[in-house]
């Protein structure tokens, strides 16, 4: 299947999906919502694939959505001279979460192998993988839920539990990987040089179970966060996400971004905080990055 944002192989049991718009930090466009669908649709029904593999080229796994453009778009609804049709946002949003979706719902086992920036709705999509692996670098995090966001697929707190969920959510915190482990919401952090052998190891080693016996282990395991409420909440995130973009913060939020640019915007968002692109940690990369190229 020729793929513009991503690449499809099959190796040991393992359908390993690739993003590739790493010049882009692999973030979310309609293009690639549709060929991950694809990629999702072409290992789970592959028999030759026991478990699904997600990983990314570049310097980050996902930095969320390209939204530069879903701005602009949002700052032109005024000149429709309709009110914000709601129902018409949750038939937009839900396109992206359902594809998100497929990596919970797949028959088949998913793991995601996680480096650099996972943050915004590149959390919608990893959070929905069956297993995370993360580089020790890697950072997660929801800072739209400062401002214009909330998480779609809302699978923050059946994976870290309630009063954790609150804290990061509540805050928008960026969450180095390492504490990602620590509290729950990824599985394990390796040292980054590592994370391809050791993402690749795990899927290889659970592609040695028969398929029947992983797709009845991994059902066994969901439905517990079914009979939960995952639906509701999904639907619920869903529908607040779109809220979120239309209260008078998030209209500002717009407007800035239109006058200033986005990124602006969003560091204006997240200055205070001192995080993300503000923080430290982003700093030590820029330097690292600067000092490499210097070598």
């Amino acid at each position: 299947m020729p793929m513009k944002t991503l690449r499809i192989e099959t190796r040991n049991g393992v359908g390993a999906i690739t993003l590739t718009r790493a010049s882009e930090y692999n973030t979310i466009t309609p293009e690639l919502r549709d060929e991950l669908a694809a990629a999702i649709d072409h290992a789970d029904a592959d028999r030759d694939v026991r478990v699904i593999l997600l990983r990314a080229e570049g310097p980050a796994f996902c930095a969320g959505y390209a939204l530069a453009g879903s701005t602009r778009a949002q700052a032109g609804e005024g000149s429709r001279k309709r009110v914000w049709d709601s129902v018409a946002d949750y038939g937009m949003i839900s396109q992206y979460v359902n594809v998100y979706m497929k990596l919970w719902y797949a028959k088949k086992p998913t793991i995601a192998a996680v480096h650099g920036w996972c943050i915004g709705g590149g959390t919608d999509m990893v959070l929905c993988a069956d297993l995370i692996i993360a580089a020790e670098s890697a950072s997660f995090g929801y800072p739209p839920s400062r401002v214009w966001g909330t998480p779609t697929t809302a699978m923050w707190v059946y994976r870290m539990g309630l009063e954790r969920a609150k804290r990061y959510l509540l805050t928008g915190d960026e969450i180095p990987a390492v504490e990602a482990a620590r509290i729950g919401l990824i599985l394990e952090t390796v040292p980054d040089s590592e994370l391809d052998a050791r993402s690749t190891a795990l899927a290889e080693r659970m592609a040695q179970v028969p398929t029947n016996q992983l797709q009845m282990l991994k059902l066994l395991c969901n439905h517990t966060a079914e009979n939960m409420g995952l639906a509701t909440s999904r639907l619920v995130g869903s529908l607040f996400d779109g809220i979120a973009r239309h209260t008078q913060e998030g209209l500002d939020f717009v407007e800035r971004a239109q006058a200033a640019g986005f990124r602006q915007a969003v560091r204006e968002r997240d200055d205070p905080f001192g995080d993300y692109g503000s923080g430290p940690r982003s700093k030590n990369r820029a330097a690292k990055k600067a000092g490499k190229k210097k070598t």
